[in-house]
């Protein structure tokens, strides 16, 4: 999108700071926030809308979904950005984090063919100013993955690279230690056969004793000396060892802990806890682990991500306040913790000075509906 200089001031909205929310106005110039206050400024009369920061978005595997809308239909990459870009903007997502996988426990999986062609037509389409929101990467390595490295290091040097997240979806650990979980999903999403689900447990069990270890080796000491080190997440963390691990690692986030033990150690160490909007929405985690709302309740929860349902991110923001989160707190957890942690110190909050991505937000009863999104001070929702 291309952004005009211009500038614009809203007035009578109900702002959401990172410490306050008061009724009050906010002028715009040149892409930044340049006034938050009273009520002096003259403007847009927002009639007592909420108005939040941009929300950012670390994980996302949304645009899959346009990859593939049915179980092995392929849709062709360029329509499908474009398609997940418009729902990233509706859900008041101003940056968005594109988990892009490399490698996968399924060979023949849709990550496996798509890896190039998404990362390639993301660049083209931001650079000829079709996408709304800001595009950057985060890279889920599935560590069990023969060819990992090769994999990974072309896009070592990519300058929209901003989370690598290490990654072992072997079932019967992690995410899927309750193996009837397992089996619901991957016949559900995959379509396997309870007879493949068989055949696969063994050949993934193999590929984790002789991958796993070497490759995340290696991806560290990788990731640790670019000049700039690219932040690492720990994926699925569900024992005390496993965050342990990580913080020897380097690692600054713990993304979707499994169990209660993993986030209080995760916090123990001063790492950013990240936990799913979908399931704070629905009350719980649908491999059967531990729930947002619980850790929220322990004060165990930074950052939301919304993982495979964009508009569930404002919803559970929201839903926090259930789980003793202010409001600003709860917001924070969608804009500015998540900056924040990504080294993005130019946005995710209504501060003087920060790069004006805000969102007008008014409530259907007890559900927040986005009516109007802005990136750096231009509208593109």
């Amino acid at each position: 999108m291309k952004f005009s200089e211009a500038g614009l001031a809203i007035r009578n909205a109900r702002i959401v700071t990172e410490d306050a929310v008061f009724k009050g106005s906010m002028a715009v110039s040149a892409g930044l926030i340049s006034d938050v206050g009273g009520s002096g400024l003259q403007g847009d009369d927002w009639q007592g809308d909420f108005l939040l920061p941009g929300l950012v978005e670390v994980h996302t595997d949304n645009l899959e979904k346009h990859l593939m809308p049915r179980p092995k239909v392929a849709w062709p990459v360029m329509p499908a950005i474009l398609a997940h870009d418009a729902q990233i903007a509706a859900a008041g997502i101003t940056t968005v984090l594109d988990a892009i996988s490399v490698g996968d426990i399924d060979p023949d999986s849709i990550r496996m063919q798509s890896l190039l062609p998404c990362v390639e037509g993301l660049r083209v389409a931001a650079d000829g100013g079709f996408l709304r929101a800001e595009h950057l990467l985060h890279m889920r390595l599935e560590l069990a993955e023969p060819n990992l490295l090769s994999m990974f290091t072309p896009f070592i040097q990519d300058e929209r690279l901003k989370l690598v997240s290490l990654m072992d979806h072997t079932p019967g650990q992690r995410q899927w230690t309750d193996l009837s979980h397992y089996r619901v999903y991957v016949t559900g999403k995959r379509g396997w056969s309870d007879q493949k689900v068989d055949q696969m447990l063994g050949l993934l069990r193999e590929r984790q004793e002789r991958h796993v270890a070497e490759n995340r080796q290696q991806v560290v000491q990788l990731c640790r000396q670019q000049t700039h080190p690219i932040p690492l997440a720990s994926h699925d963390d569900t024992t005390a060892e496993h965050v342990h691990e990580g913080v020897a690692e380097g690692i600054s986030i713990s993304e979707f802990p499994t169990s209660l033990l993993a986030a209080q150690t995760a916090r123990q160490q001063g790492l950013a806890i990240v936990m799913g909007a979908p399931n704070r929405v629905r009350g719980g985690s649908h491999s059967g682990n531990v729930s947002a709302s619980e850790l929220a309740q322990h004060g165990l929860l930074d950052i939301l991500s919304s993982d495979y349902v964009p508009a569930s991110l404002l919803q559970a923001a929201f839903m926090l306040q259930q789980d003793g989160y202010s409001l600003p707190r709860a917001v924070a957890t969608i804009s500015r913790a998540p900056a924040q942690a990504l080294d993005l110190h130019d946005r995710g909050a209504i501060a003087p000075g920060l790069r004006a991505d805000f969102i007008r937000v008014r409530m259907l009863q007890d559900i927040p509906v986005v009516m109007g999104v802005w990136r750096a001070g231009q509208q593109i929702a």
